[in-house]
């Protein structure tokens, strides 16, 4: 995924040209945009139920993990619990904020990240060039619709796969299906297809470590936009792709080289 996601975007890269606003123009207002969630009493659901954290227990749940401790479940939940959040209030208000932008053709919203996420692939060196893509991206994008760009990774906590079949046979042996490292693993072993809850711990931690390498990268200087030299991936740095993305970031770079000679500061968070 990784390669097919950065080749399409070198490609798409290498037409730059294409992407140059012509006279585009765009009217600009004075968006008032909802910051806060809805009160209480208007987050009902269907059946009238006041919303809480464990609402959705009464819900009917496609594709549920069947845990069969369920002592242990209530263990590891207990243990989720004294958790600190993965995201905070703020962070949901900005981007409910900017998805509101976006709605109303003030911005251009993009996703990306792996179908799902696993324990035994987890490194500092893929979360950064799933980063490192996803800059690529927008740049591009930015560059050809004259708007900014709202980055969102399928990162930080995408562990579950759904399944058509909720057992796989292999050799005449019916194991549960492989369902995510989040509630089970990929061996095909009753061992390993066992859903356990202690792995919604171990994704929770994963989750963690995965935000604050983002929060690094993403606050450290690493996303400054005069850096875009730098996130070109080493897989493709001697391919043709490659060096058409270097021909397009220069262009971008020359861009940004009048804009500093003029006064304007490329290192602020619009960038």
């Amino acid at each position: 995924m990784k390669f097919s996601l950065a080749t399409s975007l070198l490609c798409l890269a290498a037409s730059s040209e294409g992407f140059v606003p012509k006279g585009m123009t765009r009217q600009t207002t004075s968006l008032q945009v909802v910051t806060e969630p809805p009160s209480t009493s208007s987050s009902t659901s269907s059946d009238n139920e006041p919303w809480s954290p464990t609402s959705w227990t009464s819900k009917n749940v496609a594709q549920s993990p069947k845990y069969e401790d369920e002592e242990e479940l209530q263990a590891a939940i207990k243990k989720l619990e004294r958790c600190s959040p993965l995201v905070f209030a703020g962070e949901v208000r900005t981007l409910h904020e900017q998805l509101a932008r976006a709605c109303s053709g003030q911005g251009f919203l993009l996703m990306g990240g792996d179908c799902a996420e696993a324990f035994e692939e987890f490194n500092v060196d893929h979360v950064r060039d799933s980063f490192r893509v996803l800059l690529q991206m927008a740049l591009v994008l930015t560059f050809g619709s004259a708007m900014p760009v709202i980055k969102v990774g399928r990162m930080a906590g995408q562990f579950a796969k759904p399944r058509s079949e909720p057992d796989e046979v292999r050799d005449g042996v019916s194991l549960p299906s492989y369902r995510g490292d989040i509630i089970n693993s990929e061996e095909f072993t009753a061992e390993a297809r066992r859903h356990n809850p202690w792995n919604m711990v171990e994704a929770y931690h994963q989750s963690a470590q995965t935000l604050n390498i983002l929060r690094a990268f993403s606050t450290g200087g690493y996303a400054d936009i005069s850096r875009l030299h730098a996130w070109n991936l080493d897989f493709v740095e001697q391919t043709d792709e490659g060096s058409r993305y270097r021909t397009f970031a220069t262009k971008v770079d020359e861009s940004l080289r009048f804009m500093k000679a003029i006064g304007v500061d490329t290192s602020l968070p619009a960038f």
